[in-house]
């Protein structure tokens, strides 16, 4: 079974690569290949089990865009074909119809998504996150300078308990589209939520035992209890 790194010169800021690590530490039958910018995604041509896309600086944003476009008719048809995709932290805003920003950057997305993003460059937002994936409880970390806007009729990831999500006062947390799975989370998502990565695992057809499964349990239910504390701020 294939795992497809997408633009990992550039999508690479917030830690993303411990959840291709975790996952071939926890399945041996995986293999990962990278694509580099520039080069044509390998999950067009054969058979990919997940692809991962991961958070970069917003110039890596619009490369990673310009590596994409000529594909996105074929991209398109793979995603409606149920080809799984998990982008996290900031390349969520790529999938969108454009990003825009206070200082006046702006440059298309790749319109998968009926959304757009708008970064306020010296307001940055750091929080903690809490919320539910059916009924699993789902923690994480948002660490960006802006959200998305529109996209309301567009099915959400996760639905939010304590945090923030697609944008302030929203009630969900990203987006999923077939088997697309995007979220503002950031960093190690898969090793913070084991109950999430059996799930995947079992999704895209892979046995679900975890590496060091006991010690991130664990970890697991002592950060869903610290995050519900309500006298704990969820910004930090």
């Amino acid at each position: 079974m294939k795992l497809e790194v997408l633009f990992p010169e550039v999508c690479n800021l917030s830690g993303e690569s411990t959840n291709v690590r975790y996952l071939l530490q926890s399945c041996p039958a995986l293999e990962a290949v990278e694509t580099e910018l520039g080069s044509r995604p390998q999950f067009l041509d054969r058979e990919i089990a997940l692809v991962c896309l991961g958070t970069a600086t917003e110039r890596g944003l619009q490369l990673l865009v310009e590596s994409l476009i000529p594909y996105r008719e074929e991209l398109l048809q793979r995603l409606d074909a149920g080809q799984w995709m998990l982008a996290t932290g900031n390349a969520l805003d790529a999938l969108g119809k454009h990003v825009e920003s206070d200082e006046g950057l702006r440059f298309d997305g790749l319109g998968i998504l009926d959304i757009h993003a708008e970064y306020h460059m010296m307001r940055r937002h750091n929080s903690f996150f809490l919320g539910k994936f059916g009924e699993m409880d789902i923690v994480g970390f948002q660490s960006l300078f802006g959200h998305s806007f529109g996209g309301d009729e567009e099915e959400p990831l996760f639905r939010v308990t304590r945090g923030v999500g697609r944008r302030e006062g929203c009630p969900v947390e990203g987006f999923r589209k077939k088997n697309l799975l995007a979220t503002y989370l950031t960093g190690p998502l898969l090793v913070l939520n084991p109950p999430f990565t059996k799930w995947l695992l079992r999704s895209i057809g892979a046995p679900d035992a975890l590496a060091f499964e006991e010690a991130a349990m664990d970890s697991y239910r002592k950060r869903v209890a610290e995050f519900s504390q309500e006298d704990r701020s969820f910004m930090y």
